[in-house]
């Protein structure tokens, strides 16, 4: 029997968003609301740890185990789902420095959710798909019999989730874009997509890695390339979490416009990209866009 929390959601709502900074380059910017799909798993964090979620209940685990820094999303997702299916999780975090410091609000949120955090340096935090070092991660972690999820959730399971959201938008728009950190929820957009459309990430990390981790990743989920899709690079304001002032204006100001609120890391830098791309001639006109509001992440 499926537990309440896992039964299918609805889809989340699709709605056009008025913006003179793309009428008038004829593009039509539509926004996907995926941060509504759940009302604590927002967006891709819903969409990814669903399936494990399941994999973990009817393997018979108890535990999570996942992987994150100091200001995942992925692991307050995570820890907030364990509560609400009576699961209890562990959060390796990246960092050992940090276990000497006061939590942050988003470890604190994790450890309220009843989450045990587990400090790591980050040269292991580095090696920890290593097949020789995970099993000793973990058993440090007391995690050693916990189902294991990695970070940002991205796997074979969770690219079957996220293609769900790609199906959701076939034929309503030309181009669905969408925020990366690991590359997990591009690589399920794409797959979704008619053969028509092509899905788009803007990375929130420098370092141009992405491409080969969705190559690898649509490889074990689907046995190879699914869809069409492209990265814009160049649009990550420093590296993850870096909020520097020009963004946090463009943010306050999108939020102005439409009435949305804009969540900083992610969708914030999807919506700047988009509009600077949009100005550059990137877009034909005529062109849909669909950006997917993941919430926090």
């Amino acid at each position: 029997m499926t537990h309440p929390e896992l039964r299918p959601r609805p889809p989340s709502p699709l709605v056009e968003a008025a913006d003179e900074r793309f009428a008038a380059h004829g593009v039509r910017l539509l926004l996907k609301r995926d941060d509504l799909v759940h009302p604590e798993l927002p967006g891709n964090k819903w969409r990814k740890l669903a399936p494990n979620l399941r994999a973990a209940l009817e393997t018979g685990h108890d535990r999570l185990v996942t992987f994150g820094g100091a200001y995942s999303n992925h692991l307050r997702a995570t820890a907030a789902a364990g509560r609400l299916l009576g699961l209890g999780t562990v959060g390796i975090v990246r960092g050992d420095e940090l276990a000497d410091r006061p939590l942050n609000d988003s470890l604190a949120r994790c450890a309220a959710d009843g989450m045990r955090l587990h400090f790591i340096t980050r040269s292991e935090y580095r090696r920890k798909a290593d097949p020789e070092v995970l099993p000793r991660l973990l058993a440090a972690a007391g995690a050693g019999d916990a189902y294991v999820v990695p970070e940002g959730g991205s796997n074979a399971p969770a690219l079957t989730g996220c293609a769900e959201l790609g199906r959701e938008l076939r034929d309503v728009c030309d181009v669905a874009a969408v925020a990366c950190g690991t590359g997990g929820t591009l690589a399920g957009l794409a797959a979704g997509l008619s053969p028509a459309q092509r899905a788009l990430g803007v990375p929130v990390l420098a370092g141009g890695f992405l491409g080969a981790e969705i190559r690898s990743l649509q490889a074990q989920a689907f046995g190879g390339p699914a869809g069409s899709w492209t990265l814009a690079e160049g649009y990550d304001h420093g590296g993850y979490a870096r909020v520097p002032r020009p963004l946090e204006d463009f943010a306050r100001d999108f939020e102005s416009r439409h009435g949305l609120p804009v969540e900083r890391v992610y969708v914030a830098k999807l919506l700047w990209a988009l509009t600077a791309l949009t100005r550059a001639g990137a877009f034909p006109r005529g062109t849909r866009v669909a950006a997917v509001v993941t919430g926090r992440g």
